[in-house]
């Protein structure tokens, strides 16, 4: 008797499957939660379901290590069923989630109550921060062993005035980080320069929402990222640079790259499509951490993310309520907005423009987070044997993104009215769809779980171990 015939859960008929490398015409076959088959265009195999995408383009959901949905502590402003609805319709199907939550997840305990809420109302799959910060070295080992995903160091402050830890309590952070592989992820900007020049300003008058540049000029990320890289050159910790401003920290993160230290870096659309120019029409609205700077940094940070220097997109997702944005006095407004839903239309748009191949977005939206945070092969991917985590994307649909129809509770963005064009109109996490027809999927609260099951980081590398403080108090 021959074989008998595999019927697949769902075939994507008629798409265009986009790698990193390159694109085809292929029928994506689902089984379960993976990619089970790419099949030839035009396949008659045998499924429960078949949707013809014909036209369209089937790129890997994006992956984004850099969101804050606020739960516990701030649920006003978003928490994880409205986050990761907007992920969804966003073509995101991973997320990392900071840790200035309140309580901050600074222990086992505030990760294990996290994970909770999150696996509760998450309809995208999600990894979770642990926090590194001064009082809390002696709880890291806690929160690798209670499956945090990766680390945050505030080496700047922002909402939730996480204290910045010392440089001394980042090195002991950092040796024992090394010991396990997990990768750091950095607010790289310094603190103390930060605190004595806005000081200063807010003293001299300066309430302009343009003297939040002044107040964090680029040499705080420049300074922040040389430390942090020599750092984690000296002890083997990898690290990742949350956030980049601007043309001058390229330098630092370039040049530890060349001497091989485990670096990588994101940037965030508004650091390309924004600068300060935009300040006078947004107001306070435009006010993020680090600061939107000028043209030329646009320009440098778009070279980089051509050239791989940056690694990969990330949004910084912030939402707050538009009460909390629009302020006369540039201090007084909470600092982020919501990015999570626009992300990918905004990047589709300057593919159509020219200026990033598809390809190349999706190496940065999907493959270099993927291996950067351990979650390839299985994510980050379309391939058999990935977790079927698929945005179908329509490069010709046109829309305008407007605040009050985005599912994040932030309902206010500096893109207000920008129009779009590509954007994705099926969604699917583990081979279920979340969003579909540009509409969400009912249902799908809680089908989200979080990665730590799949999360492969290579072994660990520690350096100086013999001269870690640990191994110098245990000679006590």
């Amino acid at each position: 008797m021959g074989d008998a015939v595999m019927t697949y859960d769902l075939i994507l008929s008629g798409g265009t499957v986009v790698h990193g490398a390159g694109r085809f015409a292929a029928d994506v076959a689902i089984t379960g939660e993976e990619i089970a088959a790419l099949l030839p265009p035009g396949s008659d195999a045998p499924a429960k379901e078949r949707v013809d995408v014909t036209g369209k383009h089937i790129l890997p959901g994006a992956i984004d290590v850099h969101v804050h949905f606020r739960e516990p502590g701030y649920t006003h402003k978003e928490d994880w069923r409205t986050g990761t609805e907007a992920a969804a319709m966003g073509g995101t199907t991973t997320v990392f989630e900071m840790p200035n939550t309140h309580p901050p997840t600074r222990s086992a305990a505030e990760l294990a109550q996290k994970s909770a809420l999150a696996h509760a109302k998450a309809c995208v799959d999600f990894g979770l921060y642990g926090l590194l910060a001064e009082d809390n070295v002696g709880e890291l080992e806690g929160l690798v062993a209670a499956g945090a995903n990766a680390f945050k160091c505030f080496m700047g402050n922002t909402f939730g005035n996480l204290p910045s830890p010392s440089t001394g309590a980042m090195l002991e952070a950092f040796e024992i980080l090394a010991r396990h592989g997990h990768r750091i992820s950095l607010h790289a900007e310094t603190a103390s320069i930060m605190a004595w020049r806005q000081e200063r300003l807010r003293a001299a008058g300066r309430n302009d929402p343009l003297a939040h540049i002044a107040a964090r000029p680029d040499v705080v990320a420049v300074e922040a990222v040389s430390r942090a890289a020599l750092l984690a050159e000296w002890t083997g910790a990898r690290i990742h640079v949350l956030h980049i401003s601007s043309g001058a920290e390229l330098r630092p993160l370039a040049e530890a790259k060349a001497r091989g230290v485990d670096i990588t870096g994101e940037t965030c659309p508004c650091y390309l499509l924004l600068d300060s120019r935009d300040y006078a029409r947004l107001g306070s609205i435009i006010r993020v951490n680090p600061p939107v700077r000028e043209a030329d940094d646009s320009a440098a940070i778009w070279d980089a993310l051509r050239s791989g220097v940056v690694d990969m997109i990330a949004t910084d997702h912030a939402p707050h309520l538009p009460e909390e944005k629009i302020k006369d006095i540039i201090w007084e407004a909470d600092c982020g907005f919501p990015g999570v839903e626009t992300q990918m239309p905004l990047m589709l748009t300057q593919v159509a423009a020219g200026r990033l191949t598809l390809e190349q977005y999706v190496r940065a939206s999907a493959e270099a987070p993927a291996r950067a945070f351990g979650l390839a092969p299985r994510k980050g991917r379309i391939e058999p044997g990935a977790h079927a985590d698929i945005a179908v994307v329509d490069l010709a649909r046109r829309e305008t993104i407007r605040a009050a129809k985005l599912h994040s509770r932030g309902k206010i963005t500096p893109f207000e009215g920008v129009e779009v064009q590509g954007v994705p109109v099926h969604t699917l996490v583990r081979g279920r769809f979340v969003q579909r027809d540009r509409r969400l999927v009912p249902g799908v609260a809680g089908w989200g779980r979080q990665v730590t099951g799949i999360q492969r980081m290579p072994a660990p590398a520690p350096r100086n171990a013999d001269r870690s403080l640990a191994a110098e108090i245990a000679r006590a």
